[in-house]
């Protein structure tokens, strides 16, 4: 096997492994911000793992520079994602899992313009 060969499975494995821990993340945790913590940060790795290794599968720049172009997608865009899921749920109340502390954000959100205060 050549090089290219062992860091395209290397890679895959890696992006795979985090996807896997991911998605028994989205099941296990108990409650929504913790499984949109857990799928954002996981979930963004394997994607991250998975392009890295099509990279490197094919030898044509043209694609490696597509899945560059695309990890930062990624990583620009799935904590903001993340984040607005967050604020989305806290500000329809729902209710964090019992024994979270601190909530900073205890009577700092005004519910009619929903801003920070």
């Amino acid at each position: 096997m050549t090089l290219r060969e062992w860091l395209t499975i290397i890679f895959a494995l890696i992006g795979v492994f985090f996807m896997l821990l991911s998605s028994i993340g989205l099941v296990r945790l108990p409650d929504l911000y913790t499984r949109v913590h857990a799928v954002g940060k996981a979930g963004t790795l394997g994607i991250i793992g998975v392009l890295l290794s099509v990279a490197f599968f094919f030898p044509d720049p043209l694609v490696s520079v597509r899945m560059i172009a695309l990890i930062a997608f990624f990583l620009f865009t799935s904590p903001v994602a993340a984040h607005m899921l967050d604020r989305a749920a806290y500000l329809r109340g729902i209710k964090p899992v019992d024994g979270t502390f601190p909530n900073d954000l205890v009577g700092a959100y005004n519910r009619e313009t929903k801003e920070l205060r």
